[in-house]
């Protein structure tokens, strides 16, 4: 489990890209309020989507346009067909709390 921040640093529509103690960087999301989080690196090319734009549960790439849904990984329309693997989050005493994933996206 990584401590990422603050719940009030991370304020809803944004993101921020953790790359320490993490095998690949992860992309973390509040949006509306829910905290995301998601591989960071989109599945066409090589992108940061935390640098890309979150529209509710959607993060569209900054590169081709790809986008996926944040809650299942799924890309919701081309060019990316491959799924991202999701990661658990959670809310502590304030701090929002990365918990990776192993394996392949489901």
């Amino acid at each position: 489990m990584i401590t990422v921040c603050r719940i009030e640093d991370l304020p809803p529509g944004e993101a921020v890209r953790v790359t320490n103690d993490v095998p690949a960087p992860v992309a973390v999301f509040n949006a509306d309020g829910t905290v995301y989080a998601v591989d960071d690196t989109c599945t066409h090319q090589d992108a940061s989507l935390a640098d890309g734009w979150l529209e509710g549960c959607l993060v569209e790439c900054p590169l081709h346009a790809s986008a996926f849904d944040l809650r299942t990984g799924i890309p919701t329309c081309p060019p990316a067909k491959a799924a991202l693997r999701t990661h658990r989050v959670t809310v502590e005493d304030g701090e929002i709390r990365l918990h990776i994933t192993v394996g392949e996206p489901a």
